[in-house]
């Protein structure tokens, strides 16, 4: 069975990381199993930072499409051409397509046009606001997928009440925490934890992502400051990337507890978060660790795709409101947080589960 392996973003190479490795095992028992992994983007792309692929364990992409697009349209139809041209080239029985990006949707919508099986990873999440184009890539990808691989209750309900049959729905866990469990402890203490005299327990991580945040500089700079102040001295970790960088830095939010630092790798990044008293995000993927670490987390949005993360985890809800920010990290410095457990399946197996249906899949199809 050849599969193909789809990456579009950086965050996808941590969830295919463990089914790399599943497939990699269950080659050498000798199973007829074997992948390709390939990458809309290009070999030099500024956020796959060289010790990605090493802190992950696993090879660089077989094959970049060399996609580099602003406008989502045009990178839609540029990944369709590519994909299309790969997969004539390649003999290729089944394709992995991760989350919810447009790179995602083209490459999904490619491989049922040439009548290949189509695996949907994180399947069945939703934010019900059609205008997000988010959305409408969730919407396509699983409305095509043959396999749906959902992390969570909340997932399963929404692609079976879409209409999915629930043959295709596979409650498989959360995949993020199986690279969690993987490098747990190969974590690495980033230099700046002794440069700025860190504490386990002693500071809080901020990340920010989400351009409607960005944007719009006014709320931005009121949410910056309920954060500091709210903080009360306690130091604010922000490792920042690009853009963000420097949209934060123009604001010159003048407060000695809020740190801004370089980039990290993904190691590094996983020791600052998982030894933190708290997190301030608007990532869904640091939301689900940090559930899984048990630490305390504002996610600075209205909803989230993992409601498991709210209903069972650590995670609370602020939207884009400062004042409710506010409120959250002085319970959080305070130690008022809620009692958090790590939701059924986050296992750290789900990606042996993925690995077990691919080939049953296949077994059935040639018999």
């Amino acid at each position: 069975m050849n599969i193909c392996i789809v990456a579009g973003a950086r965050p996808n190479f941590m969830k295919v990381a463990p089914i790399i490795r599943a497939i990699d095992k269950a080659k050498e028992q000798g199973r007829n199993i074997d992948f390709k992994l390939v990458y809309t983007g290009t070999p030099d792309d500024s956020t796959l930072e060289p010790s990605l692929f090493e802190d992950l364990r696993i090879r660089r992409p077989d094959v970049f499409l060399g996609v580099e697009c602003g406008n989502l349209n045009e990178l839609t139809g540029q990944v369709m051409s590519a994909f299309e041209l790969y997969l004539r080239q390649n003999p290729t029985d089944a394709v992995i397509v991760v989350d919810d990006l447009a790179s995602t949707m083209a490459a999904a919508i490619v491989t049922k046009k040439q009548g290949i099986l189509l695996a949907h990873l994180v399947a069945g999440t939703r934010s019900f606001d059609i205008k997000m184009p988010k959305e409408i890539n969730r919407l396509v990808i699983d409305g095509l997928s043959d396999l749906l691989f959902t992390a969570g209750m909340g997932s399963q309900s929404i692609a079976t009440r879409e209409g999915a049959e629930l043959s295709k729905i596979y409650l498989v866990g959360n995949i993020l925490m199986d690279t969690l469990r993987f490098n747990y402890n190969r974590l690495k203490k980033p230099l700046a934890f002794d440069a700025l005299n860190l504490k386990e327990r002693g500071y809080l991580v901020f990340t920010l992502n989400r351009k409607a945040l960005i944007t719009d500089t006014d709320n931005l700079r009121r949410m910056l400051e309920s954060l500091t102040a709210n903080a009360h001295g306690m130091p604010i970790v922000a490792p920042l990337r690009g853009q963000v960088e420097a949209a934060v830095r123009a604001l010159r939010v003048k407060a000695p507890n809020f740190h801004l630092i370089a980039p990290l790798g993904y190691l590094e990044f996983g020791y600052l978060t998982a030894n933190a008293k708290g997190i301030i995000t608007d990532s869904g993927n640091v939301a689900e660790e940090a559930t899984f670490n048990s630490v305390p987390c504002i996610t600075l949005n209205s909803y989230t795709e993992h409601i498991e993360t709210v209903k069972i985890g650590s995670n609370v809800l602020v939207g884009e409101d400062a004042d409710k920010l506010g409120a959250a990290v002085a319970d959080m410095v305070a130690d008022h947080w809620k009692k958090s457990a790590i939701p059924d399946r986050w296992d750290g197996r789900s990606a042996e589960r993925i690995v077990q249906i691919l080939l049953e899949f296949s077994h059935s199809a040639t018999h």
